[in-house]
């Protein structure tokens, strides 16, 4: 008895074979992904144009070197004589974020070391997400808690300590980015190959001296980049600084004092208060685009820094 030659695999109701519509579904898969991919990245390129054109506008009135070296900010204050020198928004959103990166840098960094070298796995299982809900509090919530409990607090031991102050502001930013410093580092030190540690556990090394000699330098690339994601984070907090720093535009460079920051400012303007397209209006474009100058020198930074160390180790 002769067999039949097998018949190729179709789907039913179809002659065409089952190779082609799966290739063709990969291909549907590949596309939605570059898609997704490309939205991003038109989306930030819609947002730096939108920027770019309303910030010409702007400079086409205040000169540009005006902009970047005075030391006065009145656009809103002194209708008759207004000011516009980004430095007095820039030294308050430096000192706010340069705050929050003293308390979230270190009580991250030992977090995460404690987490991936110390810690029993039902120890991080339970700690691990209870930090993580601190980056899921609204921020209006930190911020009214900077106001009315770290601020009466710190008080209590800096009697000359204003209601609103950049300290206070940028403890409690400092706090709420935790989580991301934590987080990432810790999964950058798991990272870190386990003969790594065994090899300087058996040259006589402790758990501590394996984790901040070995381990730590291993994982500096992700490490890193928890740092830079922590700064621009910082840099561009809005609500806590809103309500607890004071917003008012002076050059500071004490955290005791109260000031403004960047985005304070543009939520300042942008309640509607002003016409849409007058200087006024447009200096929240100008304030937008140093925001976005400043995020971007940062994440260049980190970018450098993990492929150097990347090459290092």
């Amino acid at each position: 008895m002769i067999d039949k030659p097998l018949e190729r695999s179709v789907l039913p109701h179809t002659k065409l074979p089952a190779r082609f519509w799966r290739k063709l579904g990969e291909r549907l898969i590949v596309s939605v992904l570059f898609l997704a991919g490309l939205s991003s990245v038109a989306t930030m390129a819609a947002i730096v144009l939108l920027l770019l054109w309303e910030s010409l506008e702007f400079f086409r009135v205040v000169s540009f070197w005006e902009f970047i070296t005075s030391t006065e900010w009145t656009p809103i204050l002194s209708r008759d004589n207004p000011q516009y020198g980004i430095l007095p928004l820039l030294s308050g959103t430096l000192v706010s974020a340069g705050v929050a990166l003293l308390v979230s840098i270190p009580i991250g960094t030992v977090a995460a070391m404690y987490l991936s070298e110390f810690a029993l796995p039902r120890v991080r299982d339970f700690i691990k997400p209870i930090l993580e809900i601190l980056a899921g509090v609204p921020t209006v919530v930190y911020g009214y808690f900077a106001l009315l409990v770290v601020t009466p607090a710190l008080q209590t031991i800096l009697p000359d300590l204003g209601t609103f102050n950049l300290l206070s502001a940028g403890m409690v930013m400092g706090v709420m980015i935790v989580p991301f410093v934590s987080s990432i580092s810790e999964d950058a030190m798991q990272a870190v190959p386990s003969n790594l540690r065994e090899a300087a556990h058996a040259s006589g090394s402790t758990r501590f001296q394996v984790a901040w000699r070995v381990v730590y330098p291993a994982a500096i690339s992700g490490i890193s980049s928890a740092y830079i994601l922590a700064a621009s984070r910082a840099v561009g907090e809005t609500m806590i600084v809103s309500i607890a720093a004071g917003g008012l535009p002076q050059m500071v460079w004490n955290p005791m004092e109260q000031g403004a920051t960047i985005t304070a400012f543009i939520v300042q303007v942008a309640k509607g208060d002003l016409p849409r397209g007058t200087l006024e209006y447009q200096t929240i474009f100008a304030a937008g685009l140093t925001l976005i100058v400043i995020t971007l020198a940062l994440n260049i930074i980190g970018h450098f820094l993990a492929k150097r160390y990347r090459e290092i180790y």
